[in-house]
């Protein structure tokens, strides 16, 4: 299962930008037949059994959401999908589409828009379509890395924080995951928008420049 995850994963061009004709054969030939070996034992010690955290918490957001929509009069079905492994991007949109669903909203759990993940689902999704004769009417959220409410989210878990440590930090990190440079030169936005996100957290927790860094 974990060499089919880190195939899929790593076959993914929008993740390995190299010319396939040199980083395929180096992927089948020597990475996956070292790496999974290396790496089973660092996932199996973060399983629970309930299975994969991030699958777990992933069902837990789209239970909430779910629920959180109906108390709101605005009753929708909400499935979560993952990229690679299961359950898989085009599985869930086919059992939408099976249920006589007629207009899809698909939300990626990416509030910075990246290539590398934000377009990967939707090369997904744009697979599925290609395989099928019809498909529901499709919309794709981009990014919310400006939203006032996710930026509301990201300040009261901040707060929230510092009121279980009893204290104001002196010094805030905001850490993102990386991307290489050369994508970033390539245009790429999301290395903007996380400098976005940061300041507009900064704002909302009056921070001074000096006070954080991201």
């Amino acid at each position: 299962a974990l060499r089919r995850y880190l195939s899929q994963f790593l076959s993914d061009p929008r993740v390995v930008e190299i010319p396939r004709l040199f980083w395929l054969p180096l992927l089948h030939g020597v990475i996956l037949r070292v790496r999974p070996r290396r790496s089973a034992a660092k996932y199996a010690s973060m399983w629970s059994d309930a299975g994969s955290p991030l699958a777990v918490w992933t069902q837990r957001q789209a239970d909430l959401l779910g629920q959180r929509l109906r108390e709101s009069g605005l009753p929708a079905p909400v499935l979560p999908a993952m990229r690679y492994g299961q359950p898989a991007v085009g599985a869930q949109l086919q059992g939408l589409l099976d249920a006589e669903v007629q207009r899809v909203l698909v939300l990626p759990l990416y509030p910075q828009y990246s290539a590398a993940t934000t377009a990967s689902l939707f090369d997904g999704v744009a697979d599925w379509v290609r395989r099928s004769r019809r498909y529901p009417e499709l919309r794709f959220v981009n990014d919310y890395h400006d939203h006032p409410d996710y930026i509301s989210a990201l300040t009261g878990s901040v707060r929230a924080h510092w009121e279980r440590k009893g204290q104001r930090a002196q010094h805030l990190v905001m850490s993102f995951h990386g991307i290489p440079e050369r994508n970033v030169r390539l245009g790429d936005p999301y290395a903007d928008q996380c400098r976005n996100t940061a300041r507009l957290l900064a704002q909302a927790l009056q921070l001074q420049p000096e006070q954080y860094t991201v």
